[in-house]
């Protein structure tokens, strides 16, 4: 076997480990397994494995200060009082609780991004759930997985993929890009919302909400990691619009926020710190390694041709298939990976916006298709594990086919017509 040969088979196998988990070890253990294969074998240097490696800084910098965020938020009580909120407005309505936690979804992916949702807001749903006395909060919980990534190119920051795909002179402005992605974004999170809500229409009437639920008071350390998430919005807005990376900023706001409630509550920082799951980052760590393994293989240049050369022949039809062939292959290997290899080729092609947009679309709509399409879907996994719950890769596909292909279908049609 060649070594061309070889690191496509290692990268296959790591996507089948981290998709299925065999022997239950975590998604993280296979991905470190695959790039450690690739550089024991020869099949990539060290030093390039290390540029694989800092290619994914600023992702990094981007969890750890989200992760920092919500376990405050949770630590300090900010999610019980959203959780007591959202029951009481639900008013004893299941319905109402899933729009009310599907609205606040797209507010928070919108303006934290997707990552954020997973991070973020799974926990205060699972909260809520708790206060209100659901029977099953799965059907709740699946809004932040879904959600997380149909609204996720409402705004460039609403997922950081969407700065790899374009990027530098290459990004629209944020006017340009409300015209490309505004009507497709709408197309996404309303097919999403009614497909969603039909698959879990029987568990929504089965269930009921108790309706005396009580305030809970807000204290000023979760007033103070309130104040925390909403700098770090008005921060990624800002950094976006001036083209910076999104992770250096949330690392500050989180490290910030972090420090300052510490103080106040003169509480050490281990206990924090303990129950950041850290396993995400060498999962990420572990698929740039394999992106950059690929790129050796030519796998960068030969995308690019492709999507050059249908660009000028047939622009509709290269658009509609690279956003379905990314979609698809997102589900296969993570759309971090794919968005990475994706992006590249964009850029070295110099496709037409609506060719990329229709990339982008696939890179962050089409990984609702499966459990581990996403990090915003593997994060909100981690979350729901934390709490005991768990949802099986087979149950998540069966949801995701009858969610995402409408909503995918829907949002490229939009794209294409405008």
């Amino acid at each position: 076997m060649n070594a061309l040969m070889m690191t496509w088979a290692i990268a296959g196998a790591t996507a089948f480990g981290v998709i299925t988990r065999p022997f239950a070890l975590p998604e993280a253990i296979w991905a470190v397994i695959g790039a450690a294969l690739l550089v024991a074998l020869g099949l990539i240097g060290i030093s390039d494995a290390w540029v694989g490696i800092l290619k994914g800084l600023d992702v990094y910098l981007f969890l750890i200060g989200m992760m920092l965020l919500s376990e405050l938020a949770r630590r300090e009580g900010l999610f019980d009082w959203l959780a007591s909120i959202a029951t009481a407005h639900a008013k004893g309505s299941p319905r109402r609780l899933f729009i009310l936690i599907y609205c606040v979804g797209i507010v928070v992916t919108v303006f934290l991004s997707n990552d954020a949702t997973a991070v973020v807001l799974t926990p205060a749903v699972y909260a809520a759930c708790r206060a209100a006395r659901v029977k099953d909060p799965m059907p709740y919980l699946l809004i932040c997985a879904f959600i997380a990534n149909a609204a996720s190119f409402v705004l460039p920051i609403s997922n950081p993929a969407n700065l790899v795909i374009f990027r530098g002179e290459t990004m629209p402005s944020l006017l340009r890009w409300l015209s490309i992605f505004a009507l497709p974004s709408i197309a996404s999170i309303a097919v999403t919302f009614l497909a969603l809500y039909a698959s879990q229409r029987s568990a929504l009437a089965a269930d009921s909400l108790a309706s005396d639920i009580h305030e809970t008071e807000l204290t000023p350390t979760a007033k103070l990691a309130a104040l925390g998430l909403c700098i770090t919005a008005v921060l990624l807005l800002a950094a976006s619009a001036l083209g910076l990376d999104l992770g250096l900023p949330t690392f500050v706001a989180g490290c910030l926020t972090t420090a300052s409630i510490l103080l106040i509550t003169r509480q050490s920082p281990t206990a924090t710190l303990k129950e950041i799951s850290w396993s995400v980052l060498p999962l990420v760590g572990g698929l740039f390694v394999i992106v950059e393994a690929l790129n050796r293989t030519g796998l960068i240049d030969h995308l690019a041709g492709y999507l050059a050369e249908g660009a000028r022949d047939f622009p509709a039809q290269t658009g509609a298939m690279a956003g379905v062939v990314v979609a698809l292959v997102s589900n296969l290997v993570n759309n971090l990976p794919a968005g990475l290899v994706a992006g590249s080729a964009v850029q070295a092609a110099q496709v037409p916006d609506k060719i990329a947009g229709a990339v982008l679309i696939g890179v962050d709509l089409g990984p609702n298709l499966s459990i581990t399409g996403s990090l915003a879907t593997i994060l909100w996994l981690t979350a729901m594990r934390r709490e005991g719950l768990d949802i099986g890769a087979w149950r998540f596909l069966k949801i995701g086919v009858v969610v995402m292909i409408p909503a995918l279908a829907a949002s490229l049609a939009t794209l294409a017509i405008l």
